[in-house]
């Protein structure tokens, strides 16, 4: 029986063509293209002269925030004029009666949320029973709850001017006496740092401090 030649014929026509086209593609990819490019490097070099052109722009924008600061000692000037006098305060009552409207008084301080020693009283007549209390054990021991500060303090006009000053002032016109009047307001104003509160005649107490309260 004779060989048949087609088969291995077969088999190497189609094994030689593939391999030399393989080989052919290979050789154009080392292509020089790029080569040219590296001329980009000098680029770099242009955003460095822009980028501190900002903080020159930035630098006026800080003086503006300095123009509110001139505003500043306009406020103390008008806080140090407010505590100048006090707020003043009337309630309508006789002189037989005085003393009981700023007992009412203080005790309305109290439940406000005032403290104590906060609040004193003046008498333009017959002392506060407490202090007439307080001064039958000495007038040391009667000055020494003064000076402690940690209760409401009464005092009589005629001694009122060895108290010291107390945020609220409390006078109770229970003396018809007008020159006694005269010169219990005037020194109880002074000695009221926020608020002073007279019981008492309305006219009389107000020919005497001069306003209408």
């Amino acid at each position: 029986m004779p060989l048949i030649p087609e088969e291995p014929q077969i088999h190497e026509s189609a094994q030689g063509p593939r391999a030399t086209p393989a080989s052919s593609r290979v050789a154009p990819t080392p292509r020089p293209v790029p080569g040219p490019r590296p001329a980009a490097p000098p680029r770099p070099g242009r955003p460095g002269p822009v980028r501190p052109a900002p903080p020159v722009q930035r630098a006026p924008r800080d003086p503006a925030t300095k123009t509110p600061g001139p505003a500043g000692p306009s406020a103390p000037t008008a806080s140090a004029t407010a505590p100048a006098t006090p707020q003043i305060q009337l309630i309508p009552a006789s002189a037989e009666g005085a003393l009981d409207a700023a007992e009412e008084a203080v005790d309305l301080l109290l439940e406000s949320g005032r403290a104590p020693g906060e609040v004193l009283v003046i008498t333009t007549g017959e002392p506060h029973p407490w202090a007439t209390h307080e001064l039958s054990f000495g007038e040391a021991s009667y000055w020494a709850q003064h000076d402690a500060g940690d209760d409401v303090f009464y005092a009589e006009a005629a001694k009122a001017s060895r108290a010291t000053p107390r945020p609220v002032v409390v006078v109770a016109v229970n003396s018809a006496d007008r020159a006694t009047t005269a010169a219990a307001l005037p020194q109880a104003r002074s000695r009221a740092g926020a608020l002073l509160i007279v019981c008492g005649d309305p006219q009389q107490i107000n020919s005497v401090l001069g306003t209408d309260v």
